[in-house]
């Protein structure tokens, strides 16, 4: 212990030294309620406030240097915790603080850290050291007074003894400082400070609003460095060569002077882009517009696009339709390289030989040339030979694998009997294979029949042989037009 207060007593001293040493600075005396927290260090919990027990402090303090320090607290209080055994005592303290300020001129609020070095005495006799440290702040309230906020950690070389301190009061600084210690009239009222900013009102251009003294006592409510009383833009934070106004589209234009803010433009208009001539109004300039009488879209370079594909329509060769520019505007529905509009079979892929349409193969053909002659009917009739039956079952399944093709039947007849009578005869055998091939389940409108009688031979009438030939359905298979 003794060595203890031989320390203490040094850290005064110290202090005291320093005071003279610098006779400008104030000194002060604090005040404070103390909240003692010794439970939660010691096996308790931090938020049970109810467990804080309460204490007192009164202080000496004096400055060192503009940010330095020296204060020499005395406490009183009561203090207890779970933790310890029947641990309920009076508790009294004596410590040296060093405070370092982190001074903001002309604001009220002063923040600070400290460390330091104390002794506690307890009821019972018993002593201990203890080392502070933590945090504060001041807020003036007055030139000379404060509020004081402090909270610290104190550890302990007693086992047992670390704890929490907090405390809330007020501090009064005395003294003069070098400065207010002139003593003629004059130099009095030029110290008077009606604001409370530090600046005193001699010197400062805004003596009854509280402001920075980078700013001569001026407040700067949006804090851009520029003082009300000069911006232009007292609520928006913005440059000190636009008087405090911002340029958001960072144009060289002030927002307070550009009529598009947003947006980059030029001076003679206004902060706004430059208006290209733009004739038709669609937004694309008369220099750019390949139509420019005539509205519309950039795809297609100004030009009017009815089906929005990006060919215009004056080179649209389907402009009811979304095409492709490769086809000038036309779609290739079945994707066989032929473009609709040349495609004479657009939903089913095909050859460029055969228009787009699919080929007919080899054995089709074959089974096409056949039924010329393989379709048989009564002497002198129009009713079907039962064998005819697979043969026309054969064009009709041929008939479902082309479905974008149509197909017309002809009847021809030879010369034997009228024309008349032959022509009739023609047309329904025609008729006949028609209705066959429908009822297979080919759509109508997919197929056409028709009679040519005996008008179109294909050999001489002057044989048998040459007649039987020239009796025949003729069945057309072609793409659909």
């Amino acid at each position: 212990m003794g060595n203890f207060l031989k320390v203490l007593l040094f850290l005064v001293c110290s202090a005291g030294w320093a005071i003279g040493q610098n006779p400008a600075h104030k000194s002060g005396i604090t005040f404070k309620k103390l909240f003692l927290d010794y439970q939660s260090q010691n096996g308790g919990n931090i938020t049970n406030f109810k467990d804080y027990r309460h204490g007192y402090e009164i202080g000496y303090q004096r400055m060192l240097t503009n940010n330095v320090t020296i204060a020499i607290p005395l406490r009183y209080g009561v203090v207890n915790s779970d933790s310890i055994n029947d641990f309920k005592k009076r508790i009294a303290s004596l410590d040296a603080q060093f405070q370092y300020r982190f001074e903001t001129s002309g604001k009220r609020l002063t923040p600070y850290v400290f460390a330091g070095a104390g002794g506690v005495y307890e009821d019972s006799g018993e002593f201990n050291v203890q080392l502070p440290a933590g945090l504060g702040f001041y807020f003036r309230i007055a030139p000379k007074a404060y509020f004081h906020w402090q909270s610290e950690f104190r550890y302990s070389f007693t086992e047992n003894r670390n704890n929490l301190q907090h405390g809330l009061g007020f501090t009064y600084l005395l003294g003069k400082s070098t400065e207010s210690a002139l003593t003629t009239e004059k130099d009095k009222m030029t110290k008077i400070d009606s604001d409370n900013d530090g600046i005193a009102d001699d010197l400062d251009l805004c003596p009854n609003a509280f402001g920075p003294k980078e700013l001569n006592g001026c407040p700067d409510k949006d804090g851009d460095g520029v003082a009300d009383y000069e911006d232009k833009c007292p609520e928006s934070k913005g440059l000190k060569q636009f008087m405090g106004c911002p340029d958001s589209d960072g144009d060289g234009i002030p927002d307070n002077e550009d009529e598009c803010p947003n947006i980059a433009g030029v001076a003679k208009n206004k902060g706004c882009p430059e208006k290209a001539a733009d004739a038709d109004g669609d937004g694309i300039p008369d220099s750019e517009d390949k139509c420019p009488n005539d509205s519309g879209n950039a795809a297609a370079g100004g030009c009017p696009d009815k089906d929005g594909d990006g060919v215009a329509d004056k080179e649209d060769k389907c402009p009811d339709k979304p095409g492709l520019k490769i086809y000038y505007g036309c779609p290739d529905t079945d994707g066989d390289g032929i473009d609709d509009s040349r495609d004479k079979c657009p939903n089913i892929a095909g050859t460029v030989a055969n228009d787009g349409c699919p080929e007919i193969t080899k054995e089709d053909k074959k089974t096409l040339e056949v039924a010329m002659q393989a379709v048989q009917f009564q002497t002198g009739s129009a009713v079907l030979k039962p064998e005819s039956n697979i043969v026309l079952s054969q064009i009709a399944d041929i008939m479902g694998r082309y479905p974008d093709f149509v197909m017309t039947i002809s009847g021809h007849t030879d010369n034997v009997g009228s024309e008349s009578a032959n022509q009739i005869l023609s047309e329904k055998r025609a008729k006949a294979c028609y209705d066959f091939i429908v009822k297979k389940g080919v759509i109508a409108s997919r197929i056409s029949s028709t009679g040519y009688g005996e008008s179109r031979p294909i050999t001489s009438n002057v044989n048998e042989k040459g007649r039987s030939l020239n009796r025949r359905v003729e069945f057309n298979l072609i793409p659909r037009q």
